[in-house]
């Protein structure tokens, strides 16, 4: 008798999200919106002078390329785990997990830039106004939230539909 199959493992969901989150930070805040850089809020850095421009450009290609690894990671897992014929996530077990993954990116982020290191804040281009920074802090928590309950929704309906698995 074949044992049953492995069921699906939380690791690709998180990193697709973290690496999706990223993504959507570089994108829309940096490159779209233009609220801020990576080290826009550094003194020698300013997005005012084409030299403190080319640093911050720089600077938001090696976050894209950190964003872009997490994907990769999270797509060999997957496929990883395709190959060990583990049983495929349903689609709240695995958007749920990258939806707790983009907020944990956000939360992560928002820590370690915002308020650790200080090198940039959600809107330099108003003067890094605090509530920005504690609002994206928020968004984030809710993410993981919201994230975390849709894939225990998912995981719910797994332990239903395959006992043997979980």
């Amino acid at each position: 008798m074949d044992a049953a199959p492995a069921p699906p493992s939380r690791g690709a969901g998180l990193l697709l999200g973290l690496g999706l989150g990223g993504f959507v930070d570089g994108i829309v805040l940096h490159q779209i919106l233009q609220w801020h850089h990576m080290v826009s809020d550094t003194a020698g850095n300013p997005v005012t002078t084409v030299a403190g421009l080319e640093v911050n450009t720089m600077a938001d290609g090696f976050f894209h390329i950190a964003a872009w690894l997490l994907v990769l990671a999270g797509s060999v897992v997957t496929i990883a785990h395709w190959q060990q014929g583990r049983l495929a996530p349903s689609w709240s077990y695995h958007f749920g997990l990258v939806i707790a993954g983009w907020g944990v990116f956000n939360v992560v982020e928002g820590l370690v830039d915002h308020h650790l290191l200080g090198v940039h804040h959600v809107r330099d281009d108003l003067g890094a106004p605090l509530s920005w920074d504690l609002g994206f802090l928020a968004f984030g928590a809710l993410l993981v939230a919201a994230g975390w309950w849709l894939h225990g929704r998912g995981a719910a309906s797994l332990r239903r539909t395959h006992p043997a698995n979980t």
